[in-house]
């Protein structure tokens, strides 16, 4: 059988330009591909193959690099916990001065459990329960994003009852199109986020006369995996020009939320820059003496993680590459059609002549696909991959469909490394579920 062709005109890059562009990887002739200054091969041996690995130091180096081109903006950096929510992650990324924007009570008590401040943590989210309400003003966070009039009564009725005040700011649709994936832009009118921009003074004002809450600010976010900066400078004109509208109203307003989506280049292309992301943020907002938030969760934390996978088998004169990771694992390329990177773990590997090739996994579903026709070096039963990038929207999204138990994840840190979450042993599967009586 003849190898699948191409599914794209771009050819696929090599190996070695792939690695090249992560700074933070490297292929030893004898140890293989390094996180840091950790052999993957090693984690591997210890934890069995599916498995994730994190780079705690390129996590801090990232956010270094992020907070640096900020700096003069008086902007601080909210993590946006979705994209990875592991305890030491948080922990990671507060260690260097970063809080959080949740969207969940898990979340908020994740952030708090990690050590990030109340006053640094963000409420964002278009279904707020009464319950998240209620646990964010118990802990006194920062900020509620509002994403409607209904749920701005609904915060004024649970500060009435729980006697606390509630700092918000209102989330506004700038109908401003992110140009990325349908299914992760935010910013559009049809999308369901944020109060319609023709409304947001009206409701900004009524927010004010409203017991228990206190207007701070306004808020938007565009979408995720943003490349051009174009959207960004549309999108943060018409909030100054909000802002501009509502103090000339008599309004006070100390807070921008810019949001995040900030890209990363899953290919060997670079992603969104932070310096072009501070420039967006000061051609907007320059003289406007606002405080200023950003949500970057991708950017941040997409690079620092991998998902090992080992070869199960070849099968169809290697059309297929059947790998033991799947899409309960790693669901993006299944649900958007994400292209990951695929590197060998062993350098003798990457040397290999190439060949294109559907690389797959053992879930029964067509869907459980992460490359199709990827021209890569011919694999063998044994060998070992690393799909690069898969920090973000990875372990997260984890489900344990097919009855297949969550992979463990390590942490590098340098030269160091330990286990962050250990194999889910299978019978912790149905652990606690209960058959009725009546069932007999």
């Amino acid at each position: 059988m003849s190898a699948p062709a191409l599914d794209r005109s771009e050819p696929d890059p090599a190996v070695a330009a792939l690695i090249a562009a992560r700074p933070h990887l490297a292929m030893h002739a004898r140890d293989g591909l390094v996180l840091e200054d950790v052999p993957l091969n090693a984690i591997a041996d210890a934890l069995g193959t599916p498995c994730w690995v994190y780079g705690a130091g390129t996590m801090r180096a990232r956010l270094a690099e992020l907070t640096a081109a900020l700096a003069g903006l008086r902007a601080h950096v909210h993590y946006a916990v979705k994209a990875n929510d592991h305890l030491a992650v948080l922990r990671v990324l507060a260690g260097g001065g970063a809080g959080a924007d949740v969207v969940s009570e898990g979340e908020l008590r994740r952030a708090l459990r990690a050590g990030i401040a109340p006053r640094d943590i963000v409420f964002s989210g278009v279904g707020k329960t009464v319950a998240d309400l209620r646990a964010a003003l118990s802990a006194d966070i920062g900020q509620i994003n509002v994403e409607s009039a209904a749920e701005l009564a609904m915060i004024s009725a649970v500060a009435g009852t729980t006697g606390a005040s509630a700092r918000v700011a209102l989330r506004v649709n700038p109908d401003v199109d992110a140009g990325t994936h349908a299914k992760i832009t935010t910013g559009r009118a049809d999308n369901k986020f944020g109060i319609p921009y023709a409304e947001a003074a009206g409701l900004y004002a009524h927010a004010a006369t409203l017991p228990g809450v206190e207007p701070v600010g306004i808020a938007l976010h565009i979408g995720s995996q943003i490349l051009s900066f174009a959207p960004y400078r549309a999108a943060y004109a018409r909030a100054a020009q909000l802002v501009a509208a509502l103090r000339a109203a008599g309004q006070r307003v100390r807070r921008v939320d810019c949001g995040g989506g900030l890209g990363i280049g899953y290919r060997d292309e670079p992603g969104a820059a932070p310096a072009a992301f501070a420039g967006a943020l000061r051609g907007a907002f320059a003289g406007l003496d606002v405080e200023l938030m950003v949500e970057p969760g991708r950017w941040l934390v997409g690079p620092a993680g991998v998902l090992l996978a080992g070869v199960v088998l070849t099968k169809g004169d290697e059309r297929f590459t059947v790998v033991d990771a799947a899409m309960n694992d790693l669901v993006r390329p299944a649900m958007y059609d994400a292209w990951h990177a695929i590197v060998p773990l062993s350098a003798a590997a990457a040397l290999r002549p190439v060949a294109a090739t559907d690389v797959v996994g053992p879930v029964c579903e067509s869907g459980d696909t992460f490359a199709r026709g990827r021209v890569l070096p011919r694999l063998a039963a044994g060998d070992r991959v690393a799909l690069l990038d898969a920090g973000a929207y990875g372990a997260v999204m984890s489900s344990t469909y097919n009855a297949r138990p969550l992979a463990p994840i390590a942490l590098v840190d340098g030269a160091r490394w330990a286990v962050i979450r250990p194999r889910q042993p299978v019978d912790e599967l149905w652990r606690a579920e209960c058959v009725p009586e009546f069932l007999g």
